[in-house]
C-alpha cells in the first residue's frame, strides 16, 4: 500500500510539474497586473473573435455578391476583408504581449463571436451591404466598450491601438452607407 500512494504522489508531482513548465512557457511579463491582464485579454479576445466573424461574413458577401454593381461591390468587400484580416495578429499579439491566452481555434471563436453569421443562400447586394454596416457599427461600439477596459487599467497601448480601429470600422461603414444611398440628396 505505501508503494503505491508513493507511485501517486510521484505521478502527482510530475504533472504539477508537468503544468507549471506549461504555464511557464507562454509566460509574459508585463506591468499591468493580474487583473489588467484577465479583463483587457478579455474584451480583446472577445474583439479578435467579433473581427473574425466580421472578415468571414464580408468574404462570404464578397464571394457571393451578384447584380448590376457586382465589380464595384466585389472590391469593395475584398478591400474591406483585407483591412479586417489585418487586424487580427495585432490583436492576438497584443492579448499575447500582455500575458494572456488569445484565441485558439474555430469553436473558441463561435463562443466568444457577437457578430450573427449569415448562412443564407442567397442575400441581395444591398442587403448585404447594409447587414456589414450595421455589423461595423455594433464592432465600433464594442471596441468603444473595450477601449474604456483599457483605460480602467491604464493598459494605453491596447488603447492606442483600438482608436485606429474605431476609425477604420467607422470608415467602412461609412462607405458602406453611401455605397447603397439613392441618388437623390436625401439619400432615401
Amino acid at each position: 500500500m505505501p508503494r503505491k500512494h508513493a507511485m501517486q504522489s510521484a505521478v502527482a508531482l510530475r504533472e504539477a510539474s508537468l503544468q507549471r513548465r506549461q504555464r511557464a512557457a507562454l509566460a509574459t511579463r508585463t506591468d499591468l497586473g493580474d487583473k489588467a491582464t484577465r479583463d483587457v485579454s478579455g474584451a480583446m479576445n472577445a474583439i479578435l473573435a467579433d473581427v473574425f466573424a466580421l472578415y468571414l461574413k464580408t468574404k462570404n458577401f464578397h464571394w457571393h455578391m451578384s447584380g448590376p454593381h457586382f465589380r464595384d461591390y466585389h472590391l469593395l468587400l475584398d478591400e474591406q476583408a483585407d483591412q479586417l484580416y489585418a487586424m487580427t495578429d495585432p490583436i492576438a499579439e497584443r492579448v499575447r504581449k500582455l500575458g494572456g491566452d488569445t484565441l485558439r481555434s474555430i469553436g473558441h471563436i463561435a463562443r466568444l463571436q457577437r457578430i450573427d453569421d449569415n448562412d443564407a443562400e442567397y442575400v441581395e447586394p444591398e442587403d448585404m451591404l447594409a447587414e456589414l454596416r450595421e455589423d461595423n457599427m455594433a464592432l465600433v461600439a464594442r471596441l468603444r466598450e473595450a477601449h474604456g477596459v483599457c483605460d480602467a487599467r491604464h493598459d494605453i497601448a491596447t488603447a492606442s491601438l483600438i482608436e485606429e480601429w474605431v476609425d477604420e470600422a467607422e470608415r467602412r461603414a461609412w462607405f458602406l452607407f453611401e455605397t447603397t444611398r439613392h441618388a437623390d440628396s436625401t439619400g432615401r
